[in-house]
């Protein structure tokens, strides 16, 4: 259970990306600036939540470059465009971690991001902090640091929201921010 009153200045906030801040184009991948489209609201929960935590990090699978699908030219100017377009709006993002390999310590579930951030950010305490996300794989990446979870249901219907990872479940971004 996540205690929404407990969250002040000191908690970080961890974000995936697609299916959260922005429509994922499940099972494909967004592989273009044209592709990516802000969900309603993403921009202002993310302004929200620049006044309510100490960090905001974006942890993302982005196995589309593996694959070959996704040029990492594209993933960059993605995240530079997503990164200004969210400042435009008074939001902040601290950091954007990213997996491109198939195999890795780095790819959720596995704790890798956040434990990079955590080492990058020495003020974060990872016992105060949330994932969210829209998928178990986000889930058990928040468990595997320490973390709360919040599972938005944006685009996943048969994920059971009863799973013993999932703290809180919200239909959307903005739905959270507002519930703080």
């Amino acid at each position: 259970m996540l205690d929404l009153t407990q969250i002040d200045n000191t908690w970080t906030l961890f974000l995936d990306r697609d299916g959260v801040i922005n429509h994922e184009i499940h099972p494909h991948y967004i592989n273009t600036w044209d592709e990516f489209k802000f969900y309603d609201g993403a921009k202002v929960a993310i302004q929200i939540f620049t006044q309510k935590f100490n960090r905001i990090v974006i942890v993302t699978n982005q196995r589309g470059v593996a694959k070959g699908l996704t040029k990492m030219e594209d993933l960059l100017l993605i995240h530079k465009n997503m990164l200004q377009a969210i400042e435009d709006v008074g939001g902040k993002i601290d950091a954007i971690y990213y997996c491109t390999e198939m195999e890795s310590p780095n790819r959720k579930p596995n704790p890798g991001m956040g434990l990079q951030a955590a080492k990058d950010f020495p003020d974060i305490d990872l016992s105060k902090s949330i994932m969210v996300g829209n998928t178990i794989s986000d889930m058990g990446f928040g468990r595997n640091i320490g973390a709360k979870t919040v599972f938005l249901t944006t685009n996943r219907p048969d994920v059971d929201t009863a799973d013993e990872r999932i703290d809180e479940v919200y239909p959307s971004l903005i739905a959270f921010a507002l519930d703080l």
